[in-house]
């Protein structure tokens, strides 16, 4: 058993069809309530084990369809929700030894019934958090003598340091996984119910930054909001890059017709002063100068149209 945090969330695009194929009629979206936990990660916990990264995959097919509880208790009156979709997210954060952290995170829905509603508020408010996994693994592989303690107990403790290495078990090969519980001390420290926004309502990175910064506390993401703010976030550097290319442009083009109208200033001085311009003083620049210049230049006769002369230069 291994213990970890939930996040409030929201319906995405598919859920509702995930929910549904583990219920055993149609539920409607405005009938669930949805919450993303991160279940366990590879990092040393409270009982000093540690899940490797392959047994955190493992688990996350495990996890699939298993229950939400309270305590671990076996009492089906004490089930509140059910996992509809797993996935691995690798964390900014480090282990505690400096490797890499993975977290295997869920989503889960409960109804939104009468009954639950002091939970759904406990959810919301913070106080429900922390949350606990239950499963089975083959191997527990001691970190100083590498011994598999599930068939051959050594005497090394976990927890103590022999010389500068600290001892923890790492737990490989998940065999089965049970359930994950409300509990209000979990073993693994980033365990429970996570936060979560609608990316769709964003439509500028300055707006997702606003929401990320007003969030209390962390903002996880799942696999498919990643994906939705990826996208969003491409499309904002695209707009950007054919934005800098066409000022660009714009700014040659005024160094040039500048350059023509002061032959005397040198062109590095023309970019200086162009650079600091805004796209609509730059068109506005463009605009004059060109208009200048055309109602300067001489008029051409036609190709085959001859000069006249009235030969008043030979009139006496």
């Amino acid at each position: 058993m291994n213990r970890t945090e939930v996040k409030k969330s929201i319906a995405q695009n598919g859920d509702m069809e995930k929910i549904n194929a583990l219920s055993r009629r149609e539920l409607k979206e405005d009938e669930v309530y949805i919450f993303t936990a991160a279940l366990c990660d590879n990092d040393i916990d409270r009982d000093f084990e540690r899940f490797s990264v392959p047994a955190l995959s493992e688990l996350a097919l495990l996890f699939m369809g298993k229950t939400g509880i309270f305590d671990h208790s076996m009492k089906s009156s004490d089930q509140k929700a059910r996992i509809f979709d797993t996935f691995i997210e690798k964390s900014d954060e480090k282990c505690i030894d400096g490797a890499e952290k993975y977290v295997l995170k869920a989503r889960a829905y409960m109804l939104k019934s009468e009954e639950n509603s002091e939970l759904i508020n406990e959810i919301d408010a913070g106080i429900k958090k922390e949350i606990s996994v239950s499963c089975t693994v083959e191997r527990k592989i001691c970190s100083i003598c590498g011994a598999d303690n599930k068939k051959e107990p050594c005497s090394h403790r976990a927890g103590e340091y022999y010389g500068d290495k600290l001892c923890y078990k790492t737990l490989e090969n998940a065999l089965d996984a049970y359930e994950f519980s409300f509990v209000a001390v979990p073993a693994q420290r980033g365990a429970g119910v996570t936060k979560a926004f609608n990316v769709t309502k964003e439509k500028t990175v300055d707006d997702i930054i606003k929401t990320i910064k007003r969030a209390d506390g962390e903002v996880v993401l799942s696999v498919s909001e990643q994906k939705k703010l990826s996208a969003h976030i491409e499309e904002l550097e695209e707009s950007a890059s054919i934005g800098e290319e066409y000022k660009s442009k714009l700014m040659r083009d005024v160094i040039k017709l500048l350059s023509l109208k002061l032959t005397g200033v040198e062109k590095s001085t023309l970019s200086s002063v162009v650079s600091v311009m805004t796209v609509k003083e730059l068109l506005s620049f463009k605009k004059g100068l060109e208009e200048k210049a055309q109602s300067k230049a001489p008029q051409l006769l036609n190709r085959n149209e001859k000069p006249k002369s009235d030969y008043s230069q030979f009139r006496i």
